[in-house]
């Protein structure tokens, strides 16, 4: 295990699953369109798919993203520090704002307990309902629970939907505008 000298700490494992909210800088809406949104999920996945990171949930806001990621601690922190620096460069060149600070940071929980995980990957699939921006979570197209409800097993669907989600910490008071 090793510390990343940044606030707050970020400790990576060799190989577990992972919690992780990255935030725009200010909370900015940087991905308020169909078009940003789409580019952003891309290079999420594009970028997983590099570093050999299996995501197991997502979902991306207007400014900011929850990730459930699977795989090498040390291959999880460079692919959101290469995220990061490429969005913030394709977002300032798409805006003409040379230099302007785009992500703020993220934070990551390893998850280390099943009951953890489970409320977790529900959370990551509800969050677009949380936020009001659909009825069910299926609607939303910038997040996995569609994807889920398609390739996972009737039981783990089942399994993962009985999770209370209501008491988790996570922080997530976020203002998120409509695309």
């Amino acid at each position: 295990m090793f510390d990343w000298p940044h606030a707050p700490i970020h400790r990576f494992t060799t190989n577990g699953i992972f919690f992780v909210t990255g935030a725009t800088y200010l909370k900015r809406h940087y991905y308020s369109d169909r078009y940003s949104l789409d580019a952003f999920c891309d290079m999420v996945f594009g970028l997983a798919r590099d570093h050999s990171v299996s995501l197991q949930a997502w979902t991306m806001f207007s400014n900011h993203y929850h990730l459930v990621a699977d795989g090498p601690g040390k291959a999880l922190h460079q692919m959101l520090t290469e995220l990061h620096s490429r969005q913030s460069i394709a977002c300032n060149k798409r805006d003409n704002a040379t230099g302007r600070k785009v992500w703020y940071q993220f934070r990551d929980t390893e998850l280390t307990f099943e009951r953890s995980w489970l409320a977790r990957l529900r959370y990551t699939h509800e969050n677009a309902v949380r936020h009001g921006l659909v009825r069910a979570a299926t609607e939303y197209p910038w997040c996995s629970a569609s994807w889920f409800e398609r390739n996972a097993s009737s039981a783990f669907l089942r399994s993962v939907r009985s999770f209370k989600i209501d008491r988790l910490n996570v922080n997530d008071d976020f203002e998120v505008l409509r695309p």
